[in-house]
């Protein structure tokens, strides 16, 4: 979708609307009523706002008047004091319109920023709470683009829209008002100028419409390649692949295609502009030729031809406003589509209407998988009638080859997903039911992908625990097998860890994920996968790391290496969803049975590597 630029009416204005919000509104249709309702604890302000406008229209039509005097009547009557008093009248009419401009604006601008900041914080929380399903099927940019981009869009629309309609509307009739009444006849001639510069202002708007559409594109692609090729990813990217030639060469390409559109943008319709010049400077001159005609001026004095030209060339702006006015509609519901588009989605993981409270210190820690069936969309079952229990205290660990479901059943105890039938519970209470806070207060979770925001070492461990002290913190990653790392680096705790924490190795990022864990001190604990992108050697860190982590919690381990399986009070192996084979590892080894075949899989597996290294 199109930014505010292109669906705005600011400037040259559009000449109509753009076809992408036409779409958006009619796979997405906006309610009056519900954008009303947004707007509806601002009604006082509104309706001060519109007096307002309205009242800068009226007296600021003064002025015409107030020159037709000073030529008509003060100068020719040397009457020093009546011209002092519409010399005085005319600086006045400026500063008060001015006045109420400024305090008209204000208003505006905090109801439409007040506004903007409930849909921006409701649209957030609403997001927030979507499941992961809905990230990993919606690009990043796409949410960001209607968090910012589209709520800045539809205020600045919205907010131009609704004084713009009281500002050039009252302009319009009070300047056609003023006009007729200071001759008819000169009035009718101006109706007979104007569709023809109307006409030729918004053809010349067209052409630059599709232009500038064009060059947004552009840009766009442009801030795209900056995003993704100079990030910390992009670049090491770049570097690893020995495309940063090419990259250099297709961000100049685009660079100098945006030269030529800019150049074409400043220049299209250059010849209507010339001729939609020659039309403006044509009407005054009409209307002095018209002047000097017994017929049409009606004995029209020199102030009331000064006077009616100052009119005349005032009514074009608020007539063109008028006209842009259902173009800038047009985009304001469309942005308000978008958004509502997204609020209107409803989360598939839904917080608790009558939510159980459970401190984490009181939590034994038993786990139970009762019946639980799970898939993604109506799709295919993922998990299949999993019984299972997970004493406290206790270490389970599944395997599984990939794609038999053993992420998908870690994801069911933090309530990243919900069971499609069945339920989840933690000594006794269903995880769908314990107040979201409190549970991931109990349940702790380090993952194969650990995520640090880029900020100080300090600040990414706090986010587990604001009120942790140095020492705390401290204890946390002596616990997790990095303080000394942590404690040699220049800034120590104060260490940026950099964008998702490329500081770090990849062994380091884990150990500061589990001091995080260590710090919220969970009474369940979720290992997915955690040391399966690393080394023998820094698995081996890691792996103590883990080890000190679950000791007295009940833990379940989703394990990729058999290594990382054998302490585990009881093995689950898992194939399709279901549980083939539980028990411990030296007796599913004994057993010679889907455990065992697995473990010979990947040792072969393991071996073919090691020879095709050598």
């Amino acid at each position: 979708m199109p930014g505010a630029e292109s669906w705005s009416a600011g400037g040259r204005g559009p000449a109509r609307p753009d076809p992408r919000a036409r779409q958006q509104l009619a796979e997405h249709p906006v309610s009056l009523r519900r954008i009303a309702a947004l707007f509806a604890p601002h009604r006082g302000t509104i309706a001060v706002v519109v007096l307002l406008i309205t009242a800068s229209s009226v007296i600021n039509l003064a002025q015409p008047f107030l020159v037709r005097a000073v030529i008509d009547e003060a100068l020719p009557g040397q009457d020093i004091g009546l011209l002092l008093l519409l010399t005085t009248s005319m600086v006045g009419v400026a500063a008060v319109t001015s006045l109420i401009g400024v305090v008209q604006t204000w208003m505006a601008t905090a109801m439409g920023q007040r506004v903007m900041h409930r849909l921006r914080v409701d649209l957030f929380t609403h997001v927030q709470a979507q499941s992961l399903g809905f990230f990993t099927r919606t690009h990043g940019g796409e949410v960001q683009s209607r968090l910012t981009h589209d709520i800045s869009g539809m205020q600045s629309v919205v907010t131009s829209s609704a004084t713009g309609v009281a500002a050039n509307l009252t302009t319009a009739v009070a300047t056609a008002a003023a006009m007729v009444a200071l001759s008819p006849a000169m009035s009718l001639i101006s109706l007979v100028v104007l569709p023809p510069a109307i006409w030729l202002s918004r053809r010349v708007a067209r052409i630059r419409r599709e232009v500038t559409d064009e060059r947004q594109r552009e840009l766009a692609l442009l801030h795209t390649q900056v995003e993704e090729g100079l990030s910390v990813s992009g670049v090491r990217l770049a570097k690893l692949l020995g495309t940063t030639a090419r990259d250099a060469a297709r961000f100049s390409d685009r660079s100098e295609k945006l030269v030529g559109l800019e150049l074409r943008s400043q220049l299209a319709g250059r010849w209507r502009m010339a001729t939609m010049q020659i039309v403006f400077a044509a009407i005054p001159a009409v209307i002095y030729l018209a002047a000097g005609f017994p017929a049409t001026s009606s004995g029209m004095t020199i102030g009331t031809l000064v006077a009616f030209t100052a009119l005349q060339a005032t009514i074009f702006r608020p007539i063109m406003g008028l006209l842009n006015l259902g173009v800038q509609w047009v985009a304001a519901l469309a942005f308000f589509s978008r958004i509502f588009e997204y609020l209107d989605r409803e989360p598939q993981i839904k917080p608790p209407q009558s939510p159980v409270r459970l401190a984490a210190a009181d939590v034994r820690g038993e786990v139970r998988f009762e019946d639980v069936r799970f898939s993604y969309d109506q799709g295919n079952e993922v998990l299949r009638g999993i019984d299972l229990v997970l004493p406290a205290g206790t270490t389970t660990a599944v395997v599984g080859a990939t794609g038999s479901g053993k992420s998908t059943l870690a994801s069911l105890v933090p309530r990243l997903n919900d069971t499609s039938s069945g339920r989840v519970t933690i000594d006794g209470a269903d995880v769908r039911d314990i107040h979201p806070e409190d549970l991931a207060k109990i349940v702790g979770v380090v993952s194969q992908e650990t995520y640090l925001i880029h900020a100080s070492v300090r600040e990414n461990l706090l986010l587990a625990d604001p009120k942790a002290t140095d020492e705390d913190l401290w204890k946390a990653l002596e616990a997790a097998r990095i303080a000394d790392a942590i404690a040699a680096l220049p800034d120590g705790l104060d260490t940026r860890v950099g964008a998702r924490g490329h500081r770090f190795s990849g062994g380091e990022q884990q150990r500061l994920a589990i001091a995080r864990t260590i710090l919220r001190n969970p009474p369940v604990l979720v290992l997915d996968e955690a040391t399966s992108a690393l080394d023998n050697a820094t698995e081996a860190r890691v792996q103590q790391a883990l080890d000190r982590l679950a000791v007295g919690r009940t833990t379940l381990v989703i394990a990729h290496r058999l290594s990382t399986v054998e302490n585990a009070d009881e093995v689950l192996v898992l194939d399709a969803g279901r549980i083939v084979e539980r028990g411990t590892a030296g007796a599913l080894r004994s057993a010679e049975g889907a455990f065992a075949r697995l473990a010979a899989s990947r040792t072969t597996a393991r071996t073919t590597t090691e020879m095709a290294e050598r």
